[in-house]
C-alpha cells in the first residue's frame, strides 16, 4: 500500500479499478446517493425479507420483467447480504430441506468461498470437469462425463456469466446440451450470477443460461450481487431467488427462508438496496445504469485486447487468444 510506483497494478483486490487504481463510483449510484439523501428517510429495520420494492426488481433483472415465473407468483426472492450472503442463505436452505441428498457439486475449479459456504452449511463437497488446462476453455467433454455421472437429486452449482477465476464460460449450445442433461439427472440447480452486466455489458446477454434452464423446465435457486454490476462492494447487495412448482410453494418456501434468515443476521441492510432499488426503479437511473454497466464491461474487455497485442509486441509468439476468449474480470493465462 505504501509503495507510490505509478506503475504499479493490485491485481489481488477483486473490484473494478479506474485507469488510475482507483475506486470507481458510477454517477448513477451518485445520483441515487442524492435523491435518497434528499428525502431525508428513516433507519428502521427492513423486513427480515428485506426491501420489497428491490427483491421485485432484482427478480425483474434476473429472469426478465414478462418472465412466466414472476407473473404467475411461483418465485420467491429475498433480499441478501450480497451474493455470500445468499449464497449462504441458499445453502442452508438446501441444506435443511434438499433431504434426498447432501451432496453439492462445484465447478473445478471455482470460486474459493463456495467451498466454505456449502460445507460449513452441512453439505457434501462434490466437483465436476469444468476448465481444459490444454485448450484455456471449457471442457465440454468432460463437464458432460462427469455430469452424467452425477447421482439423481444432487445439487449442482453453475456461474450463470463471467465464471470465477478462470473466465470461461459455455457456449449458448453447449449450456443447451448442460440443460438437458441436467435435467435428465433430475439434479437440482443452484446459479451463482455475480455478474450480470459486468460480464459482456448486455443484461439479457449474461442472463441467458439463468432463462433458458427455467424455459426448459428447471426449478432453479438463484443467488444475485450487485457489489460488480453497481459497483457496491462495502454496502452488500444481493438477493436470493427460489423458483417453485407454484404459488403456493413460494409461499411456503418465503415462510422457511425468513425462519432461516433471522437467527443469521435478522434482516439485510438497507442503504445499499435503497441504492440499487432506486436505480433499478427510475427509468432515467436505470437507463444510465446501463451505459454505464456496458463501459465498465467494454473497458475489461479491451484492457484484454491490449494485453495480448503488447504481449506480441514484447516478442511474444504464444498463442494468447484465449485471453481475449475469455469474458469477465478473472483470466487463466495458461503459463
Amino acid at each position: 500500500i505504501s509503495v507510490t510506483h505509478p506503475k504499479k497494478m493490485n491485481l489481488g483486490v477483486g473490484a473494478y479499478r479506474d485507469d488510475q487504481g482507483k475506486p470507481f463510483v458510477l454517477n448513477c449510484v451518485r445520483k441515487a446517493e442524492a435523491q435518497i439523501a434528499a428525502k431525508k428517510l428513516d433507519k428502521e429495520y427492513l423486513p427480515i425479507g428485506g426491501m420489497a420494492e428491490f427483491s421485485k426488481a432484482c427478480a425483474q433483472l434476473a429472469l426478465g420483467p414478462d418472465n412466466e415465473v414472476l407473473k404467475s407468483g411461483r418465485s420467491i426472492t429475498v433480499q441478501t447480504i450480497s451474493g455470500t450472503g445468499s449464497l449462504r442463505v441458499g445453502a442452508n436452505f438446501v441444506s435443511r430441506f434438499h433431504n434426498v441428498s447432501r451432496d453439492v457439486y462445484l465447478p473445478k475449479p471455482s470460486w474459493g468461498n463456495h467451498t466454505p459456504i456449502f460445507r460449513d452449511a452441512g453439505m457434501q463437497l462434490k466437483a465436476y470437469s469444468y476448465y481444459d488446462p490444454k485448450t484455456c476453455g471449457f471442457d465440454i467433454k468432460g463437464a458432460l462425463d462427469e455430469i452424467s455421472k452425477i447421482p439423481e437429486k444432487s445439487v449442482i452449482v453453475l456461474h450463470a456469466c463471467a465464471h470465477n477465476p478462470t473466465g470461461v464460460d459455455p457456449r449458448p449450445e453447449q449450456w443447451k446440451e448442460m440443460a438437458a442433461l441436467i435435467k435428465k439427472r433430475n439434479l437440482l440447480v443452484f446459479f451463482d450470477m455475480a455478474y450480470q452486466g459486468f460480464a459482456s455489458g448486455d443484461i439479457d446477454r449474461d442472463a441467458w443460461a439463468v432463462r433458458y434452464f427455467i424455459e426448459q423446465g428447471h426449478n432453479i435457486l438463484l443467488s444475485q450481487s450487485f457489489a460488480k454490476n453497481m459497483g457496491l462492494y462495502g454496502e452488500r447487495v444481493g438477493g436470493f431467488t427460489v423458483v417453485c412448482k407454484d404459488a403456493e410453494e413460494a409461499k411456503r418456501v418465503e415462510s422457511q427462508l425468513k425462519i432461516l434468515i433471522r437467527p443469521i443476521y435478522s434482516n439485510p441492510p438497507m442503504n445499499g438496496a435503497r441504492i440499487a432499488s432506486t436505480i433499478l426503479n427510475t427509468p432515467e437511473l436505470y437507463k444510465e445504469w446501463l451505459v454505464e454497466v456496458k463501459g465498465m464491461a467494454d473497458r475489461i474487455i479491451k484492457m484484454r485486447e491490449m494485453l495480448v497485442s503488447n504481449l506480441k509486441k514484447e516478442g511474444s509468439t504464444h498463442n494468447w487468444q484465449h485471453v481475449i476468449d475469455q469474458i469477465g474480470m478473472f483470466c487463466f493465462t495458461g503459463l
